[in-house]
């Protein structure tokens, strides 16, 4: 757990994300029953006290795509509360069980009692979200959910199942919300998730013997066609080499294959005023024939579809372009708070 100096208040101290590090506070947490990685920017560590007038009226929540490591979102988030002028908080909360928990803490938590059948199944995210919310951020705050890749579909859902939420708006960057297992990609993942995941367990666990420094060498070499790689994605990836991690990565990634198949057009027409979509031109989990569809089912919706080139994993190299973009988007709605 990192303790952080509140940053300095007011328009001349602002920084830029380039300059020195933003005040980052980090925790290892059971939620669920599951170990639960949470990183959140800005001086704010617990939200949760109603009676605290120094709660602010918005947090800034990331929900990650698979795999769900809060470390890949770390510039993002850095970049993001830098382009919010500091004002608010920005968490991001890793799926359960997605993150290698630190020495003395288990994967599952030693209890008789068993808060959530499947916690590290696809439904089991959706409710380790949502009881993350409830007992950690307070219902007088307001809720600006951002979501990537599989986590736009959590994020529906958890609209969907909890209409109490205060939600002010939610972001959905490179949306996987239908048809995954029928995506270019999905074809070729398919009969490896839910087929023969099973074999890649014995490499990641011979591998997991591996020096820290040999992992890391071979993440940057995974990587070499990359131009530019997030650092905080090389030592984060590093975590990839352990067999809980990998298995529960996997077996939520199997799940999505079967049961992401039909988008949820209800759901989405109920809270299309609250969305903001964002479909990658060459995205091969969620291909621009999904973009023009779901343009043509929802003409009034804020769809929109990237002209930049960014790949379905823009927090490999291009988190602090991401933010700037989504600090744009939403600006209108910041000045009417």
């Amino acid at each position: 757990m990192l303790g952080v100096a509140e940053p300095p208040k007011g328009e001349a101290n602002m920084r830029s994300a380039s300059e020195e590090p933003v005040p980052l506070h980090e925790e290892f947490i059971y939620c669920c029953g599951a170990a639960t990685h949470v990183l959140k920017c800005g001086p704010w560590k617990d939200l949760s006290k109603d009676e605290s007038k120094n709660l602010p009226r918005l947090l800034f929540m990331i929900i990650p795509g698979n795999p769900g490591l809060a470390g890949y979102y770390r510039t993002f988030i850095q970049a993001l509360y830098c382009g919010l002028n500091q004002q608010y908080p920005v968490w991001v909360v890793s799926h359960a069980g997605h993150c290698k928990p630190p020495s003395g803490m288990e994967m599952i938590e030693d209890t008789d009692i068993k808060e959530l059948e499947d916690v590290f199944g696809l439904n089991g995210q959706v409710e380790h979200k949502l009881n993350f919310i409830k007992k950690n951020v307070s219902k007088d705050i307001k809720l600006v959910l951002i979501a990537h890749s599989i986590g736009c579909y959590i994020t529906l859902e958890m609209m969907k199942r909890a209409s109490e939420l205060q939600v002010l708006r939610s972001v959905l960057l490179f949306p996987t919300i239908e048809r995954m297992a029928q995506s270019p990609q999905g074809k070729l993942m398919t009969p490896l998730l839910c087929k023969l995941r099973y074999i890649l367990y014995m490499p990641v666990y011979l591998l997991s013997f591996l020096p820290e420094g040999v992992k890391a060498s071979l993440v940057r070499f995974a990587l070499r066609g990359m131009k530019t790689c997030d650092e905080s994605s090389i030592t984060t990836s590093v975590n990839l080499f352990s067999v809980d991690c990998i298995a529960n990565i996997l077996y939520m990634a199997s799940q999505e294959m079967m049961k992401v198949v039909e988008r949820d057009s209800t759901t989405i027409k109920q809270n299309l005023k609250k969305l903001i979509f964002y479909y990658g031109t060459g995205d091969s989990w969620c291909p621009q024939n999904y973009y023009d569809e779901i343009k043509m089912d929802f003409p009034d919706g804020d769809i929109r579809l990237c002209e930049k080139g960014l790949r379905h994993a823009f927090v490999l190299d291009a988190s602090k372009e991401m933010a700037a973009m989504i600090t744009d988007w939403l600006r209108d709605d910041l000045t009417k708070l």
